[in-house]
């Protein structure tokens, strides 16, 4: 079959290589996925640099995220052969391929709602959003939402979980292409950050109070400008670090304001909770059916594009989900 290699750390468009490999085996408890679509995660660009927080071993093959079809079943495997799923490889044999295997624990079935980039694109980034929103910040109707990134995959995901939630949602993107994505999500106020004070905008639509709950996956400047606009017994949530640089909260600053910072790493509950992401699962499917969220998938591009789109998806220029289609 075709995949994507790396044989050694950088960034994506230079150490991606399209090669021609053994078709993968379906081992115990494990199986066999025809790759029908794999979504871009951040992730895979810092998997590719050597900078993700597992480091599989070179050569290996990126792709966090998938929509396949079953087709063949490893030993003691449940599941049925022609079933369309949705799955996580294990790290290093991932998705950007023709064929991938996933452990048949954690393959959840993909929802009739959505098409295969969008089902694709569903996992990660809604159960984060969902896990953040819900778990962590325990966002209430009628709140106020601060979501940065808002046009982005990770962003636009919490933006939709947020107007379904009842909250009031602010989104906050860079340029006027991004503002525009973000009021089509639905955010009910978007805020360019390349234009517009981020602070005196909340402050304003909120009428001083600030944001209940802050969703951030870029830290650095958001960070620090978040902070400055949360409401009293206001909810951070650290998500991710997309603009590479990691915040050091002022603690004392956290006390005098009565906020919280919270921290969210939904990986971990595949561990310590696993049938909540089931639930979970459940209830984004629910949602996807009443047509509450569907991943903005911005291209579908084919199975040799996917160095420079892991690339631009790392550079930050593109909008919701850049998805590989492979067959």
């Amino acid at each position: 079959m075709k995949a994507w290699r790396v044989h050694e750390n950088g960034e994506p468009r230079e150490v991606m290589r399209l090669e021609e490999v053994p078709d993968p085996v379906a081992g115990p408890g494990q199986l066999l996925l025809r790759v029908r679509a794999a979504n871009i995660n951040f992730p895979d660009a810092l998997l590719c640099r050597g900078q993700y927080q597992v480091r599989p071993p070179l050569p290996f093959t990126p792709g966090v995220e998938v929509c396949g079809e079953v087709v063949a079943l490893g030993e003691g495997a449940e599941g049925r052969v022609g079933d369309r799923v949705i799955a996580q490889p294990p790290p290093g044999t991932g998705g950007f391929a023709e064929y991938a295997v996933a452990d048949a624990a954690a393959v959840r079935p993909a929802p009739e709602a959505l098409d295969d980039a969008e089902a694709a694109a569903l996992h990660i980034g809604y159960q984060t959003g969902w896990f953040g929103l819900h778990r962590r910040a325990h966002l209430q109707p009628g709140e106020t939402l601060l979501v940065h990134a808002a046009a982005g995959g990770v962003g636009s995901a919490a933006v939709q979980l947020g107007k379904a939630a009842g909250a009031t949602v602010i989104g906050v993107a860079g340029g006027a292409e991004k503002a525009r994505i973000a009021r089509e999500l639905g955010c009910d106020l978007v805020i360019d950050r390349r234009t517009e004070d981020i602070v005196a905008a909340v402050k304003e639509a909120t009428g001083g109070r600030g944001a209940d709950v802050v969703y951030d996956p870029v830290g650095g400047d958001a960070y620090a400008k978040s902070v400055k606009c949360i409401a009293f017994e206001g909810r951070v949530l650290v998500v991710g670090f997309a603009s590479g640089a990691i915040p050091t909260p002022g603690l004392n600053h956290a006390l005098v304001k009565n906020y919280s910072i919270v921290g969210l790493h939904w990986g971990l509950y595949n561990t310590h909770d696993p049938a909540a992401v089931r639930a979970c699962h459940e209830e984004l499917t629910k949602l996807a059916a009443q047509g509450a969220i569907k991943p903005l998938v911005s291209e579908r591009v084919p199975l040799d594009g996917a160095a420079d789109a892991v690339q631009r998806v790392a550079d930050g220029t593109t909008t919701g989900r850049v998805v590989i289609t492979p067959n």
